[in-house]
Protein backbone atom coordinates (compact mmCIF):
# COMPACT_ATOMS: atom_id res chain seq x y z
CA UNK A 1 0.00 0.00 0.00
CA UNK A 2 1.41 3.58 -1.31
CA UNK A 3 2.13 5.99 1.56
CA UNK A 4 3.20 9.36 2.03
CA UNK A 5 4.91 10.59 5.38
CA UNK A 6 2.48 13.09 7.95
CA UNK A 7 5.65 15.37 7.98
CA UNK A 8 8.96 15.50 6.16
CA UNK A 9 11.16 16.59 9.30
CA UNK A 10 13.80 14.55 9.47
CA UNK A 11 14.08 14.52 13.05
CA UNK A 12 12.06 16.12 16.19
CA UNK A 13 13.52 18.96 17.16
CA UNK A 14 13.48 20.55 13.54
CA UNK A 15 11.47 23.50 13.23
CA UNK A 16 7.79 23.11 12.22
CA UNK A 17 6.27 26.23 12.63
CA UNK A 18 6.76 29.68 14.81
CA UNK A 19 4.55 31.43 16.74
CA UNK A 20 5.06 34.96 17.98
CA UNK A 21 8.57 34.39 17.17
CA UNK A 22 8.80 31.21 18.82
CA UNK A 23 10.06 28.00 17.46
CA UNK A 24 7.64 25.08 17.77
CA UNK A 25 9.26 21.56 17.21
CA UNK A 26 7.97 18.71 15.01
CA UNK A 27 8.01 16.48 18.03
CA UNK A 28 5.58 19.14 19.61
CA UNK A 29 3.58 19.01 16.57
CA UNK A 30 2.98 15.32 16.95
CA UNK A 31 2.67 15.15 20.21
CA UNK A 32 -0.09 17.55 20.41
CA UNK A 33 -1.67 15.96 17.75
CA UNK A 34 -1.73 12.84 19.32
CA UNK A 35 -3.13 14.30 22.30
CA UNK A 36 -5.77 16.15 20.08
CA UNK A 37 -6.53 12.60 18.68
CA UNK A 38 -7.46 11.06 22.17
CA UNK A 39 -9.83 13.70 23.38
CA UNK A 40 -12.14 13.74 19.71
CA UNK A 41 -15.59 12.77 19.17
CA UNK A 42 -16.73 9.89 17.58
CA UNK A 43 -17.73 11.75 14.40
CA UNK A 44 -16.08 11.29 10.83
CA UNK A 45 -15.90 14.37 9.51
CA UNK A 46 -14.36 17.42 11.15
CA UNK A 47 -14.96 21.53 10.49
CA UNK A 48 -11.40 23.13 11.28
CA UNK A 49 -12.27 26.60 11.64
CA UNK A 50 -9.18 27.46 14.39
CA UNK A 51 -7.27 30.54 13.19
CA UNK A 52 -4.25 30.09 15.02
CA UNK A 53 -2.52 28.09 11.79
CA UNK A 54 -0.83 25.77 14.02
CA UNK A 55 -3.70 24.84 15.99
CA UNK A 56 -5.29 23.86 12.14
CA UNK A 57 -2.08 22.12 11.35
CA UNK A 58 -2.82 19.87 14.92
CA UNK A 59 -6.29 19.47 13.74
CA UNK A 60 -5.38 18.30 10.66
CA UNK A 61 -2.57 16.18 11.90
CA UNK A 62 -5.40 14.92 14.34
CA UNK A 63 -7.43 13.97 11.79
CA UNK A 64 -5.57 12.00 9.53
CA UNK A 65 -4.27 10.03 12.22
CA UNK A 66 -7.58 8.97 12.98
CA UNK A 67 -8.78 8.88 9.60
CA UNK A 68 -10.96 11.65 9.53
CA UNK A 69 -11.97 13.81 6.84
CA UNK A 70 -11.83 17.71 7.39
CA UNK A 71 -14.39 20.23 5.79
CA UNK A 72 -13.14 23.50 3.95
CA UNK A 73 -16.09 25.22 2.88
CA UNK A 74 -15.67 28.62 1.52
CA UNK A 75 -17.21 30.55 4.11
CA UNK A 76 -18.84 30.01 7.47
CA UNK A 77 -22.40 31.38 7.23
CA UNK A 78 -25.19 30.04 9.14
CA UNK A 79 -26.02 28.74 5.58
CA UNK A 80 -23.47 27.12 4.78
CA UNK A 81 -22.91 25.72 8.28
CA UNK A 82 -26.33 23.96 7.35
CA UNK A 83 -25.29 22.71 4.79
CA UNK A 84 -22.52 20.99 6.21
CA UNK A 85 -24.65 19.47 8.61
CA UNK A 86 -26.70 17.94 6.43
CA UNK A 87 -24.05 17.26 3.78
CA UNK A 88 -22.47 14.84 6.90
CA UNK A 89 -24.58 14.75 9.87
CA UNK A 90 -21.93 14.08 12.53
CA UNK A 91 -19.62 16.83 12.31
CA UNK A 92 -17.98 18.78 14.45
CA UNK A 93 -16.77 22.02 14.94
CA UNK A 94 -12.57 21.90 16.31
CA UNK A 95 -12.20 25.59 17.06
CA UNK A 96 -9.62 28.01 18.81
CA UNK A 97 -12.39 30.24 20.00
CA UNK A 98 -14.63 29.98 23.23
CA UNK A 99 -17.09 32.90 21.75
CA UNK A 100 -17.61 30.69 18.45
CA UNK A 101 -21.18 30.36 17.24
CA UNK A 102 -21.35 27.91 14.65
CA UNK A 103 -24.23 25.84 15.46
CA UNK A 104 -22.28 22.42 15.25
CA UNK A 105 -21.24 19.84 18.38
CA UNK A 106 -17.84 21.87 19.22
CA UNK A 107 -14.67 20.78 20.46
CA UNK A 108 -12.67 23.66 21.96
CA UNK A 109 -9.00 23.34 21.21
CA UNK A 110 -6.81 23.44 24.43
CA UNK A 111 -3.20 24.36 24.82
CA UNK A 112 -1.03 21.74 26.71
CA UNK A 113 2.38 21.61 27.82
CA UNK A 114 4.88 20.30 26.22
CA UNK A 115 5.00 16.60 26.46
CA UNK A 116 8.74 14.87 26.22
CA UNK A 117 7.25 11.28 23.96
CA UNK A 118 9.23 8.41 23.16
CA UNK A 119 11.06 8.13 19.77
CA UNK A 120 10.02 10.92 17.38
CA UNK A 121 8.12 8.44 14.18
CA UNK A 122 6.38 9.69 11.94
CA UNK A 123 3.00 8.85 11.01
CA UNK A 124 2.23 7.35 7.21
CA UNK A 125 -0.45 8.03 5.74
CA UNK A 126 -2.10 5.80 3.23
CA UNK A 127 -1.92 7.55 -0.58
CA UNK A 128 -5.90 6.67 -0.75
CA UNK A 129 -6.80 7.95 2.59
CA UNK A 130 -9.75 10.84 2.03
CA UNK A 131 -7.83 13.69 3.65
CA UNK A 132 -10.32 16.46 3.17
CA UNK A 133 -13.55 17.64 1.17
CA UNK A 134 -13.25 21.17 -0.36
CA UNK A 135 -16.25 23.26 -1.69
CA UNK A 136 -17.05 25.45 -4.23
CA UNK A 137 -19.91 27.31 -4.46
CA UNK A 138 -22.13 25.85 -7.18
CA UNK A 139 -24.22 27.53 -9.81
CA UNK A 140 -27.67 27.34 -7.20
CA UNK A 141 -25.68 28.60 -4.25
CA UNK A 142 -25.20 24.89 -3.01
CA UNK A 143 -21.77 24.31 -2.12
CA UNK A 144 -20.03 21.62 -4.30
CA UNK A 145 -17.93 18.92 -3.02
CA UNK A 146 -14.54 18.00 -3.84
CA UNK A 147 -12.84 15.05 -2.17
CA UNK A 148 -9.12 15.78 -1.66
CA UNK A 149 -7.23 12.15 -1.52
CA UNK A 150 -3.60 12.44 0.48
CA UNK A 151 -1.27 11.00 -2.04
CA UNK A 152 -2.55 13.42 -5.02
CA UNK A 153 -2.57 16.15 -2.16
CA UNK A 154 1.05 15.41 -0.80
CA UNK A 155 2.60 14.86 -5.05
CA UNK A 156 1.06 18.31 -5.88
CA UNK A 157 3.40 19.79 -3.03
CA UNK A 158 5.95 17.65 -3.59
CA UNK A 159 6.09 18.56 -7.36
CA UNK A 160 5.45 22.06 -6.74
CA UNK A 161 8.15 22.66 -4.24
CA UNK A 162 11.32 22.71 -6.71
CA UNK A 163 9.80 25.31 -8.76
CA UNK A 164 9.32 27.61 -5.84
CA UNK A 165 12.71 27.07 -4.99
CA UNK A 166 11.77 25.44 -1.51
CA UNK A 167 14.01 22.60 -1.57
CA UNK A 168 17.31 23.94 -1.40
CA UNK A 169 18.80 22.44 1.86
CA UNK A 170 17.52 25.81 3.78
CA UNK A 171 14.58 25.58 6.27
CA UNK A 172 12.28 28.31 5.18
CA UNK A 173 9.11 29.76 7.11
CA UNK A 174 6.19 30.42 5.46
CA UNK A 175 4.22 33.99 6.66
CA UNK A 176 0.12 33.93 4.78
CA UNK A 177 -2.12 36.39 5.06
CA UNK A 178 -4.56 34.08 3.88
CA UNK A 179 -6.41 31.14 6.01
CA UNK A 180 -5.37 28.05 6.20
CA UNK A 181 -8.87 26.45 5.70
CA UNK A 182 -8.57 28.45 1.66
CA UNK A 183 -7.30 26.31 -0.70
CA UNK A 184 -4.60 28.51 -1.62
CA UNK A 185 -3.72 28.58 1.85
CA UNK A 186 -4.03 25.19 2.79
CA UNK A 187 -1.61 23.79 0.04
CA UNK A 188 1.03 26.93 0.36
CA UNK A 189 1.38 27.79 3.93
CA UNK A 190 0.46 24.47 5.55
CA UNK A 191 1.07 21.54 3.13
CA UNK A 192 4.00 23.36 1.88
CA UNK A 193 5.71 23.75 4.88
CA UNK A 194 4.50 19.79 6.62
CA UNK A 195 5.68 17.91 3.41
CA UNK A 196 8.77 20.14 2.55
CA UNK A 197 10.59 20.29 5.46
CA UNK A 198 9.79 23.80 5.91
CA UNK A 199 8.05 25.97 8.50
CA UNK A 200 4.95 28.27 8.81
CA UNK A 201 3.99 31.32 10.80
CA UNK A 202 0.53 30.32 13.25
CA UNK A 203 -0.38 34.19 12.88
CA UNK A 204 -2.42 35.10 9.79
CA UNK A 205 -1.80 39.14 9.76
CA UNK A 206 -3.81 41.67 7.53
CA UNK A 207 -2.85 44.79 8.39
CA UNK A 208 0.71 46.00 6.33
CA UNK A 209 2.27 46.70 9.78
CA UNK A 210 0.72 43.54 11.15
CA UNK A 211 2.57 41.76 8.22
CA UNK A 212 5.61 43.52 8.39
CA UNK A 213 5.37 42.53 12.36
CA UNK A 214 5.17 39.04 11.37
CA UNK A 215 7.43 39.01 8.80
CA UNK A 216 10.08 40.52 10.64
CA UNK A 217 9.64 38.15 13.70
CA UNK A 218 10.87 34.96 11.80
CA UNK A 219 14.09 33.97 10.60
CA UNK A 220 15.33 33.75 7.03
CA UNK A 221 15.03 32.72 4.31
CA UNK A 222 11.32 34.18 4.35
CA UNK A 223 8.33 33.63 2.16
CA UNK A 224 5.32 35.78 2.23
CA UNK A 225 2.38 34.25 0.71
CA UNK A 226 -0.49 36.32 -0.33
CA UNK A 227 -2.61 37.97 -2.77
CA UNK A 228 -3.07 40.49 -5.35
CA UNK A 229 -5.05 43.06 -2.43
CA UNK A 230 -2.77 42.77 -0.02
CA UNK A 231 0.38 43.71 -2.67
CA UNK A 232 -1.50 46.35 -3.30
CA UNK A 233 -2.18 47.45 0.28
CA UNK A 234 1.52 46.91 0.90
CA UNK A 235 2.52 48.91 -1.72
CA UNK A 236 0.29 51.97 -0.79
CA UNK A 237 1.50 52.04 2.89
CA UNK A 238 4.28 53.67 4.51
CA UNK A 239 5.35 50.42 6.81
CA UNK A 240 8.98 49.71 6.42
CA UNK A 241 9.08 46.08 5.51
CA UNK A 242 11.63 43.48 6.77
CA UNK A 243 13.29 41.63 3.79
CA UNK A 244 11.43 39.10 2.17
CA UNK A 245 13.21 36.08 -0.05
CA UNK A 246 10.13 35.10 -2.00
CA UNK A 247 6.63 35.97 -2.63
CA UNK A 248 3.50 33.83 -3.62
CA UNK A 249 0.79 35.32 -5.25
CA UNK A 250 -2.79 33.46 -6.03
CA UNK A 251 -6.38 33.90 -5.94
CA UNK A 252 -6.52 36.77 -8.24
CA UNK A 253 -4.76 37.61 -11.34
CA UNK A 254 -1.77 39.65 -10.88
CA UNK A 255 -0.76 43.04 -13.45
CA UNK A 256 2.32 42.51 -14.26
CA UNK A 257 3.52 46.20 -13.70
CA UNK A 258 2.30 45.54 -10.02
CA UNK A 259 4.52 42.28 -9.98
CA UNK A 260 7.45 44.15 -10.91
CA UNK A 261 6.99 47.03 -8.77
CA UNK A 262 6.55 44.44 -5.55
CA UNK A 263 10.08 42.86 -7.09
CA UNK A 264 11.52 46.64 -7.07
CA UNK A 265 10.61 47.57 -3.73
CA UNK A 266 11.15 44.06 -1.60
CA UNK A 267 14.09 43.34 -3.88
CA UNK A 268 12.99 39.83 -3.90
CA UNK A 269 11.27 37.45 -6.27
CA UNK A 270 7.76 37.34 -7.41
CA UNK A 271 5.89 34.09 -8.18
CA UNK A 272 2.57 33.77 -9.15
CA UNK A 273 0.54 30.54 -8.47
CA UNK A 274 -2.30 29.03 -10.87
CA UNK A 275 -5.43 26.42 -9.70
CA UNK A 276 -8.95 25.70 -8.73
CA UNK A 277 -10.61 24.40 -5.77
CA UNK A 278 -10.93 21.32 -8.05
CA UNK A 279 -7.47 20.84 -9.44
CA UNK A 280 -5.41 22.63 -7.06
CA UNK A 281 -2.15 24.10 -7.90
CA UNK A 282 -1.12 23.35 -11.22
CA UNK A 283 0.80 26.30 -13.02
CA UNK A 284 3.29 29.12 -11.72
CA UNK A 285 5.00 32.08 -13.67
CA UNK A 286 7.46 34.46 -12.62
CA UNK A 287 4.85 37.66 -13.60
CA UNK A 288 7.46 40.32 -13.71
CA UNK A 289 8.79 38.44 -16.53
CA UNK A 290 6.53 36.30 -18.03
CA UNK A 291 2.95 36.23 -18.97
CA UNK A 292 3.19 32.47 -19.78
CA UNK A 293 1.94 30.17 -17.53
CA UNK A 294 3.95 27.03 -16.48
CA UNK A 295 2.57 23.70 -15.98
CA UNK A 296 3.08 21.47 -12.89
CA UNK A 297 5.22 18.27 -13.81
CA UNK A 298 2.57 15.76 -14.75
CA UNK A 299 0.13 18.02 -15.41
CA UNK A 300 -1.69 18.63 -19.20
CA UNK A 301 -3.87 20.77 -20.58
CA UNK A 302 -6.31 19.78 -23.32
CA UNK A 303 -8.96 21.30 -25.73
CA UNK A 304 -12.39 20.01 -26.55
CA UNK A 305 -14.50 22.22 -28.26
CA UNK A 306 -12.83 25.55 -26.97
CA UNK A 307 -13.33 24.27 -23.12
CA UNK A 308 -9.65 23.55 -21.33
CA UNK A 309 -9.45 20.42 -19.46
CA UNK A 310 -6.56 19.75 -17.02
CA UNK A 311 -5.62 15.98 -16.15
CA UNK A 312 -2.70 14.05 -15.41
CA UNK A 313 -0.02 14.56 -12.50
CA UNK A 314 -1.67 14.89 -8.75
CA UNK A 315 -5.04 15.85 -11.42
CA UNK A 316 -7.68 13.31 -9.51
CA UNK A 317 -10.36 13.62 -12.74
CA UNK A 318 -10.05 15.12 -16.17
CA UNK A 319 -11.75 18.39 -14.80
CA UNK A 320 -12.88 21.51 -17.23
CA UNK A 321 -11.42 24.96 -16.17
CA UNK A 322 -13.07 28.26 -16.20
CA UNK A 323 -11.47 29.80 -17.62
CA UNK A 324 -10.69 30.98 -21.33
CA UNK A 325 -6.89 29.38 -21.95
CA UNK A 326 -4.97 29.82 -25.13
CA UNK A 327 -2.10 26.75 -24.91
CA UNK A 328 0.89 27.78 -26.55
CA UNK A 329 3.39 24.45 -25.71
CA UNK A 330 3.60 21.00 -24.01
CA UNK A 331 3.76 22.90 -20.49
CA UNK A 332 2.71 26.04 -21.26
CA UNK A 333 -0.28 28.63 -21.53
CA UNK A 334 -1.22 31.90 -21.86
CA UNK A 335 -4.55 33.30 -19.38
CA UNK A 336 -6.76 35.46 -20.47
CA UNK A 337 -9.68 35.51 -18.37
CA UNK A 338 -12.54 33.47 -16.76
CA UNK A 339 -15.74 31.98 -18.98
CA UNK A 340 -17.98 33.20 -16.63
CA UNK A 341 -15.74 36.92 -16.73
CA UNK A 342 -16.69 37.79 -20.09
CA UNK A 343 -19.70 40.99 -20.83
CA UNK A 344 -21.02 41.75 -23.83
CA UNK A 345 -22.62 45.65 -23.97
CA UNK A 346 -23.63 47.26 -27.04
CA UNK A 347 -22.14 44.30 -29.16
CA UNK A 348 -18.95 44.75 -27.81
CA UNK A 349 -17.35 42.23 -25.50
CA UNK A 350 -14.14 42.94 -22.88
CA UNK A 351 -14.04 41.21 -19.47
CA UNK A 352 -14.04 42.27 -16.07
CA UNK A 353 -10.56 41.28 -15.81
CA UNK A 354 -9.17 43.16 -18.44
CA UNK A 355 -11.80 46.56 -17.30
CA UNK A 356 -10.37 45.90 -13.40
CA UNK A 357 -6.53 45.86 -14.74
CA UNK A 358 -7.40 49.42 -16.32
CA UNK A 359 -8.98 50.95 -13.21
CA UNK A 360 -6.86 49.83 -11.02
CA UNK A 361 -3.98 51.47 -13.31
CA UNK A 362 -4.95 54.89 -12.82
CA UNK A 363 -2.65 56.51 -10.38
CA UNK A 364 -4.22 56.84 -7.44
CA UNK A 365 -6.34 54.29 -6.83
CA UNK A 366 -5.50 51.46 -4.54
CA UNK A 367 -8.52 48.98 -5.77
CA UNK A 368 -11.19 49.22 -7.64
CA UNK A 369 -13.39 46.95 -9.14
CA UNK A 370 -16.71 46.58 -11.84
CA UNK A 371 -19.70 44.82 -11.50
CA UNK A 372 -22.92 43.67 -13.23
CA UNK A 373 -25.61 45.84 -11.54
CA UNK A 374 -28.68 43.54 -11.07
CA UNK A 375 -28.63 41.37 -14.08
CA UNK A 376 -30.03 43.30 -17.15
CA UNK A 377 -31.95 46.86 -17.02
CA UNK A 378 -36.07 46.21 -17.49
CA UNK A 379 -37.49 45.13 -20.30
CA UNK A 380 -34.17 46.47 -22.92
CA UNK A 381 -32.06 43.53 -22.44
CA UNK A 382 -28.65 46.13 -21.86
CA UNK A 383 -26.09 44.83 -19.84
CA UNK A 384 -25.17 47.40 -17.26
CA UNK A 385 -21.97 47.89 -15.34
CA UNK A 386 -21.19 49.51 -11.92
CA UNK A 387 -17.56 50.00 -10.72
CA UNK A 388 -16.63 50.72 -6.90
CA UNK A 389 -13.49 52.38 -5.96
CA UNK A 390 -11.05 53.01 -3.21
CA UNK A 391 -9.09 56.46 -4.88
CA UNK A 392 -8.62 59.23 -1.73
CA UNK A 393 -7.82 62.34 -3.42
CA UNK A 394 -9.93 61.43 -6.55
CA UNK A 395 -13.65 62.50 -7.98
CA UNK A 396 -15.96 60.60 -9.97
CA UNK A 397 -15.44 62.97 -13.15
CA UNK A 398 -11.82 62.77 -13.14
CA UNK A 399 -11.91 58.77 -12.90
CA UNK A 400 -14.57 58.82 -15.49
CA UNK A 401 -12.19 60.99 -17.49
CA UNK A 402 -9.46 58.31 -16.90
CA UNK A 403 -11.21 55.64 -17.86
CA UNK A 404 -12.21 57.47 -21.19
CA UNK A 405 -8.73 57.24 -22.20
CA UNK A 406 -8.53 53.26 -21.73
CA UNK A 407 -11.87 51.78 -22.53
CA UNK A 408 -14.24 51.85 -24.48
CA UNK A 409 -17.23 54.50 -23.62
CA UNK A 410 -19.88 51.69 -23.23
CA UNK A 411 -17.72 50.16 -20.49
CA UNK A 412 -18.17 52.94 -18.58
CA UNK A 413 -19.27 52.58 -15.48
CA UNK A 414 -22.42 53.62 -14.29
CA UNK A 415 -22.67 54.26 -11.17
CA UNK A 416 -19.00 54.84 -10.44
CA UNK A 417 -18.30 54.69 -6.47
CA UNK A 418 -15.78 56.17 -4.23
CA UNK A 419 -15.91 53.77 -1.28
CA UNK A 420 -13.49 53.76 1.48
CA UNK A 421 -12.86 49.62 1.42
CA UNK A 422 -14.09 47.10 -0.79
CA UNK A 423 -16.16 43.84 0.22
CA UNK A 424 -13.45 41.26 -0.25
CA UNK A 425 -13.47 38.20 1.61
CA UNK A 426 -10.71 36.67 3.38
CA UNK A 427 -9.27 35.47 0.19
CA UNK A 428 -9.53 38.77 -1.50
CA UNK A 429 -11.72 37.71 -3.91
CA UNK A 430 -14.54 39.64 -4.78
CA UNK A 431 -17.97 37.22 -5.38
CA UNK A 432 -20.28 39.56 -7.69
CA UNK A 433 -22.85 38.83 -5.09
CA UNK A 434 -21.08 41.17 -2.67
CA UNK A 435 -20.35 43.89 -5.39
CA UNK A 436 -24.05 44.41 -6.11
CA UNK A 437 -25.67 43.75 -2.95
CA UNK A 438 -23.05 46.68 -1.29
CA UNK A 439 -23.70 48.70 -3.94
CA UNK A 440 -27.39 48.89 -3.85
CA UNK A 441 -27.00 49.21 0.44
CA UNK A 442 -24.72 52.08 -0.92
CA UNK A 443 -27.30 53.83 -3.50
CA UNK A 444 -30.25 53.12 -1.30
CA UNK A 445 -28.16 55.13 1.13
CA UNK A 446 -27.71 57.84 -1.24
CA UNK A 447 -31.78 58.30 -2.50
CA UNK A 448 -32.32 58.39 1.34
CA UNK A 449 -30.01 61.34 1.80
CA UNK A 450 -31.59 64.95 1.77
Amino acid sequence: METTALLSHTSAAAVVAYRGGQAITAGRLLDDAQRLARTLPPGKHVLNVCSDRYRFAVGLAACLITRRVSLLPSTHTPEVIGQMAAFAPDTFCLTDDARCDIELPQVLYAESPPQQSGAYVVPMIPAAQLAAIVFTSGSTGTPLPYEKTWGPLSRCILAGAPLLGLLDGRSHTLVGTVPAQHMYGFESTLLLALLSGNAFCAERPFYPADVAAAVEQVPRPRVLVTTPVHLRTLLTSEVRFPAVDLVMSATAPLAQQLARDVEDRYQTRLLEIYGSTETGQIALRRSAESIAWRLWPGVGLSTVNDQTFAHGGHVEQRTLMCDVIEIVGTDQFLLHGRTADMVNVAGKRSSFAYLNAQLNAIPGVIDGAFFLRDGRSGDTGVTRLGAMVVAPGLSVAALTGHLRQRIDAVFLPRPLLLVEQLPRNATGKLPQQALQGFAEQRLRRRERSP
